[in-house]
């Protein structure tokens, strides 16, 4: 998948901009999701692990963490790709 986005985005360049800005909507979700799971755990002084790995079973926390880890191969990829332009 993140070849894909390397590659379409030299195709098309506002896809580089789409890429990005879904890369901020995700980290977003995925920083609330985390940061609300944590402030529940402190609020209800529940510390099990039952409790932290909920978060797993949320389908957004997924799909987020899913789109962050192939925007960063992407990112990668794309850092790759200038590094050997550059010799």
């Amino acid at each position: 998948m993140p070849l894909i986005m390397v590659y379409s985005g030299m195709i098309w360049h506002i896809l580089k901009s789409v890429y990005n800005l879904l890369s901020i909507f995700a980290l977003l979700i995925f920083g609330n999701i985390v940061a609300l799971s944590i402030y529940q755990v402190i609020r209800d002084g529940i510390v099990y692990t039952t409790t932290i790995h909920g978060i797993f079973l949320n389908p957004y926390f997924l799909i987020a963490g899913s789109y962050i880890g192939i925007y960063i191969l992407y990112r990668v990829f794309l850092l790759s790709m200038k590094e050997h332009q550059g010799h």
